[in-house]
Protein backbone atom coordinates (compact mmCIF):
# COMPACT_ATOMS: atom_id res chain seq x y z
CA UNK A 1 0.00 0.00 0.00
CA UNK A 2 1.84 3.03 -0.99
CA UNK A 3 1.23 6.44 1.18
CA UNK A 4 1.24 9.28 -1.00
CA UNK A 5 0.39 11.71 1.95
CA UNK A 6 2.86 14.74 2.18
CA UNK A 7 4.10 15.37 5.65
CA UNK A 8 4.66 18.82 6.92
CA UNK A 9 6.97 19.29 9.98
CA UNK A 10 8.35 22.50 11.48
CA UNK A 11 11.11 23.83 9.90
CA UNK A 12 13.29 24.74 13.66
CA UNK A 13 12.48 21.45 15.54
CA UNK A 14 15.22 19.94 17.72
CA UNK A 15 17.41 17.64 16.21
CA UNK A 16 16.73 14.84 18.60
CA UNK A 17 12.90 14.73 18.23
CA UNK A 18 13.59 14.45 14.49
CA UNK A 19 15.93 12.31 14.70
CA UNK A 20 13.59 9.90 16.70
CA UNK A 21 10.83 10.41 14.27
CA UNK A 22 12.58 10.06 10.69
CA UNK A 23 15.35 6.81 11.67
CA UNK A 24 17.85 8.47 9.34
CA UNK A 25 21.06 9.89 9.45
CA UNK A 26 23.14 11.80 7.01
CA UNK A 27 26.56 11.02 6.58
CA UNK A 28 29.04 13.32 5.78
CA UNK A 29 29.94 11.57 2.27
CA UNK A 30 26.16 11.85 1.27
CA UNK A 31 24.67 8.94 2.44
CA UNK A 32 21.85 7.93 4.35
CA UNK A 33 21.99 5.66 7.28
CA UNK A 34 18.84 3.86 8.66
CA UNK A 35 19.28 4.23 12.49
CA UNK A 36 19.00 1.43 14.76
CA UNK A 37 18.62 3.27 18.15
CA UNK A 38 19.51 6.39 19.93
CA UNK A 39 20.54 6.74 23.55
CA UNK A 40 19.84 10.30 25.09
CA UNK A 41 22.34 11.32 27.71
CA UNK A 42 21.02 14.88 27.89
CA UNK A 43 22.67 16.97 25.88
CA UNK A 44 24.33 14.60 23.61
CA UNK A 45 22.99 10.80 22.32
CA UNK A 46 24.56 8.01 20.55
CA UNK A 47 23.00 7.08 17.98
CA UNK A 48 23.77 3.36 16.70
CA UNK A 49 23.20 2.85 12.67
CA UNK A 50 21.70 -0.57 10.87
CA UNK A 51 25.57 -1.49 9.82
CA UNK A 52 26.93 -0.91 13.27
CA UNK A 53 28.75 3.11 13.54
CA UNK A 54 28.21 4.67 16.88
CA UNK A 55 28.11 8.13 16.36
CA UNK A 56 27.96 10.64 18.96
CA UNK A 57 25.79 14.40 18.43
CA UNK A 58 24.96 17.32 20.43
CA UNK A 59 21.50 18.26 19.99
CA UNK A 60 21.04 21.21 17.63
CA UNK A 61 19.11 22.73 15.46
CA UNK A 62 21.16 24.15 12.98
CA UNK A 63 24.00 21.54 13.01
CA UNK A 64 24.69 20.07 9.77
CA UNK A 65 22.77 16.98 10.23
CA UNK A 66 19.42 18.93 10.96
CA UNK A 67 20.19 21.07 7.55
CA UNK A 68 21.06 18.39 5.74
CA UNK A 69 17.63 16.49 6.41
CA UNK A 70 15.25 19.65 6.01
CA UNK A 71 17.26 20.03 2.84
CA UNK A 72 17.10 16.61 1.68
CA UNK A 73 21.10 16.79 0.51
CA UNK A 74 21.44 13.35 0.96
CA UNK A 75 19.40 11.12 -1.07
CA UNK A 76 21.62 7.98 -1.32
CA UNK A 77 21.10 5.18 0.96
CA UNK A 78 23.89 3.24 2.24
CA UNK A 79 24.24 -0.25 1.04
CA UNK A 80 24.90 -1.94 4.16
CA UNK A 81 22.45 -0.33 6.52
CA UNK A 82 20.09 -1.47 3.67
CA UNK A 83 17.53 1.35 4.03
CA UNK A 84 13.58 0.06 3.27
CA UNK A 85 12.41 2.04 -0.23
CA UNK A 86 8.81 2.44 2.03
CA UNK A 87 11.15 4.92 4.08
CA UNK A 88 12.74 7.01 1.66
CA UNK A 89 9.36 7.39 -0.20
CA UNK A 90 8.22 8.81 3.09
CA UNK A 91 11.52 10.95 3.57
CA UNK A 92 11.07 12.29 -0.15
CA UNK A 93 7.38 13.32 0.32
CA UNK A 94 8.55 15.17 3.98
CA UNK A 95 8.21 18.89 3.97
CA UNK A 96 9.61 21.47 6.38
CA UNK A 97 7.60 24.75 7.23
CA UNK A 98 6.54 27.34 8.80
CA UNK A 99 3.53 26.31 9.63
CA UNK A 100 4.13 22.36 9.66
CA UNK A 101 2.93 19.83 12.47
CA UNK A 102 5.21 20.45 16.11
CA UNK A 103 7.11 17.61 16.80
CA UNK A 104 6.77 16.85 20.56
CA UNK A 105 9.07 14.79 22.67
CA UNK A 106 7.45 11.39 24.32
CA UNK A 107 8.09 10.41 27.56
Amino acid sequence: MADDTKRYYRKNVELFILLDKMKLWPARSGILHGIRSIENHGKYAIITTHCGEEIRIYNSRNSRAARWLRNKWAVKPCPKCKVPEWKLLKYSKTFFDTYGSDLVHKG
